[in-house]
């Protein structure tokens, strides 16, 4: 976004004040090569041969943190029903967060899902090394946890973290709470219709904090100085 704006902008009005859903893709870049997983768990793990189980060791190591996460923060840890949207189950605790101002995840779900992981598979010929699986990337269905966040930049906002390698993670915001977080930062006034602003006691300042929603700031979501940090790294949200 900040290359394209650097190239067009002496052909660009801005009329639109907002971006409403934000979806960021994350993931390990290591771990996109087949080869590379292969070459993690023998080199860095000391796995001579890279087997199922020791696939699953590492997700049972991360399913087991996120339990110990939850009960450590006496967070709610629950599968998601079918029958129930998941907005409307966390809802209650996500308005007692922003009544009492406290940031931090408020709520952890898991729901199976599909998603991409990897497989295995033994070379169709006898090879030299006796350990030699192949590393195949698929898509199957599996545990993914939805951690919701109230952060102090962004708002409400989901982060949705795979339980199998390569953990891939999904970022949900939403521009408008980015919008009411920096109103209310300035002490401008404002009413909101549910996911719509109705009246700004100053427009420029609405257009303002609209305009300071750019890559830096979401690079700095959930990375500030509040006591958390939730960025996906070596298998964890911390």
């Amino acid at each position: 976004m900040q290359l394209f704006l650097k190239l067009f902008a002496p052909c660009l009005q801005w009329f639109y004040h907002c971006f409403d859903r934000i979806v960021i893709n994350g993931y390990l870049s290591f771990f996109i090569r087949e080869i590379n997983v292969d070459w993690f768990f023998r080199h860095v793990c000391h796995k001579p041969k890279l087997t199922k189980e020791v696939l699953l060791e590492q997700s049972r190591d991360y399913q087991a943190w996120v339990a110990r996460y939850a009960h450590n923060h006496r967070l709610p840890l629950e599968w998601a029903q079918k029958a129930e949207r998941k907005e409307d189950k966390v809802r209650p605790r996500q308005q007692r967060m922003i009544r009492q101002n406290r940031f931090g995840v408020y709520y952890i779900l898991k729901s199976k899902e599909q998603g991409w992981t990897f497989r295995l598979v033994a070379p169709r010929y006898p090879t030299q090394d006796p350990n030699l699986q192949f590393v195949r990337k698929h898509r199957s269905q599996f545990t993914h946890y939805y951690f919701y966040i109230f952060d102090p930049v962004a708002g409400p906002m989901v982060l949705r973290i795979g339980s199998f390698l390569p953990f891939q993670v999904t970022a949900y915001l939403n521009g408008h709470h980015f919008i009411e977080r920096e109103l209310l930062r300035r002490h401008i006034a404002f009413a909101k219709d549910d996911n719509r602003f109705t009246s700004v006691a100053n427009v420029e300042a609405l257009q303002s904090a609209a305009d300071a929603l750019d890559g830096k700031t979401l690079q700095d979501v959930g990375a500030h100085g509040n006591g958390a940090t939730y960025a996906h790294g070596d298998g964890a949200i911390r």
